[in-house]
């Protein structure tokens, strides 16, 4: 039953973190307007005197809502789901 809960906690962590993204605007297509993202670039731009930062948390998570998350990342995600999915049952 451990490596059921394991195994369900790896695929929920590996398929929620893109889903997160995309649902707080960071789309493959750009920002999506009047979302969670657009207000972070916002805030971002307003911070750094009007542009957003190369490297900034704004730049990574738009990054990552369009080429995705890299192979080690998700490596790590689903190592990190499936130990929490083990220590659930």
């Amino acid at each position: 039953m451990e490596a059921v809960a394991a195994a369900i906690g790896g695929v929920v962590a590996v398929t929620a973190a893109p889903l997160a993204l995309g649902a707080m605007g960071f789309t493959g297509t750009g920002i999506a307007a009047a979302s969670i993202a657009a207000k972070m670039m916002s805030a971002a731009a307003i911070a750094n005197g009007g542009g957003v930062a190369a490297g900034s948390l704004v730049a990574t998570l738009q990054s990552v809502g369009v080429v995705g998350l890299s192979t080690s990342t998700n490596i790590i995600l689903g190592t990190v789901g499936a130990a929490v999915g083990a220590m659930s049952t």
